[in-house]
């Protein structure tokens, strides 16, 4: 005998998982995330930031394979593995492309790779004190979504950019709720003066464009990775708060806010243990709005070349990189990051659309 859930929580996640893009995009969301948690696990560069620039490779078309030469890094700074996990390595292997080479006892006779047609420098290295077997050296790298303008690995790039877009959505939206369901639930909940000097600086905030808005503050605050996090965060409560005080008012004249009071609850558990726990519906479907508003909001700052700083991979200040390489015959340059953020975006507001009517007690 089966047993179903009666529950409301129960009755939302059973309409949920009928709903095909819902789960569908649920499950893009989280390879997403588990791309930007293992990036530097999964990356073919992984160096910190995937920053290794090759310039006589740059700008090759997917799948182009090159011979290199691996040599073990001069400097040797203390890392540990989590470390490389989260932050890459510190210390990469020098790599230096070569369109042929020849071994010589203990030493490599190779001719740089050069492209367009041109013959690179002819070079010798004694590797005598790095390997006795010369051989091991020799590397054949794939690029398999090809390099950039500076000879990066493009599909390192785009793992290691997912981190930014997938945190930024994270931390912008949990400082939008915990500004929002404050300021929201003070409004609401007591009236008044409050409600009315909450609501002028709601109105406020809501009719500077959050663009404008969120460049100012990010100017304010200095260029950089957590300035933009803040600054996105900052500009997203409004909509929230909001949503919040609304339905407080409609909340708080129900009988079981009635009862509370007459038992002697404080005005903090009443809204914290009793109201906010059953207005939270329209409020998720909130965050998940926010969380793809963000991501097209820092994608924009990193556009504008205000957002996360070089050479820190983000999706948005490669499309700057990249978006005249569209008439210059290598438009996948720049749609490979563009087509990342309209998945993930997309992906994010099919999820509130599921949640919407998942939560929808009149369905």
């Amino acid at each position: 005998m089966t047993h179903t859930s009666t529950s409301l929580t129960g009755i939302a996640l059973q309409k949920f998982k009928k709903n095909f893009w819902g789960v569908f995009s649920f499950v893009v969301v989280a390879v997403v995330g588990f791309f930007a948690l293992f990036a530097y696990v999964l990356a073919p560069d992984n160096s910190e930031n995937a920053n290794q620039i090759q310039l006589s490779i740059h700008s090759k078309s997917p799948g182009f394979k090159v011979t290199c030469i691996e040599l073990p890094s001069p400097q040797k700074k203390t890392q540990s593995a989590l470390s490389k996990w989260f932050l890459g390595n510190k210390n990469p292997n020098t790599e230096i492309p070569v369109s042929s080479y020849e071994i010589e006892g203990n030493s490599i006779s190779y001719t740089e790779y050069a492209s367009d047609g041109l013959i690179g420098q002819k070079k010798q290295i004694d590797v005598s004190k790095i390997t006795k077997n010369p051989k091991d050296l020799i590397v054949t790298k794939t690029f398999y979504l090809g390099t950039d303008k500076y000879g990066r690995d493009l599909l390192s790039r785009v793992l290691i950019g997912s981190r930014i877009s997938f945190s930024i959505g994270f931390i912008a939206v949990l400082i939008s709720l915990l500004i929002g369901i404050t300021l929201g639930s003070i409004a609401g909940y007591f009236g008044g003066k409050i409600d009315a000097f909450i609501m002028w600086i709601i109105n406020i905030t809501w009719s500077i464009p959050t663009l404008l808005l969120v460049i100012a503050i990010t100017l304010a605050l200095g260029k950089g990775f957590w300035q933009v996090f803040i600054a996105v965060g900052l500009t997203m409560w409004v909509e929230v708060a909001r949503v919040v005080r609304g339905q407080i008012i409609s909340a708080k004249e129900l009988q079981y806010v009635t009862a509370a009071k007459a038992l002697g609850f404080n005005n903090y558990r009443i809204i914290s243990k009793h109201i906010l726990p059953n207005i939270m519906a329209p409020v998720i479907v909130i965050c998940a709005a926010n969380f793809a508003a963000a991501i097209l909001i820092e994608s924009g700052l990193s556009f504008l070349g205000i957002g996360a700083q070089p050479p820190m991979a983000s999706w948005g200040a490669m499309i700057k990189d990249h978006y005249n390489y569209i008439i210059l015959g290598k438009p996948y340059l720049a749609l490979v990051p563009g087509l990342c953020i309209m998945v993930l975006v997309m992906a994010f507001m099919l999820i509130g659309n599921a949640l919407r009517d998942a939560l929808d007690v009149k369905n």
